[in-house]
């Protein structure tokens, strides 16, 4: 498996799991590093890291009705007894 493969697998990985997500997003470089399963040269683990964020949007319109979807979904669960 090439880099490029394993940079859109850790893409998907972090994409659809929240809590990846939100682990990627307090330490980018331990959670690659984590999700890889492989000592990566810090150089190298740099510019993974750097990939990851540029494909995965955390700033972006979408990462914030994700996190308005979740917090409408968890107040409705609430009204009829399920969290």
């Amino acid at each position: 498996m090439d880099i490029k493969e394993k940079i859109e697998e850790l893409v998907d990985k972090i994409k659809n799991d929240k809590d990846l997500k939100d682990d990627f997003k307090k330490d980018p470089a331990a959670c690659v590093e984590k999700l890889a399963g492989v000592d990566i040269p810090n150089d190298k683990l740099d510019e993974v890291v750097d990939a990851i964020k540029a494909k995965v949007k955390f700033d972006g319109i979408g990462d914030k009705l994700d996190d308005i979807g979740d917090a409408i979904s968890d107040k409705i669960g609430g009204l009829f007894g399920k969290k």
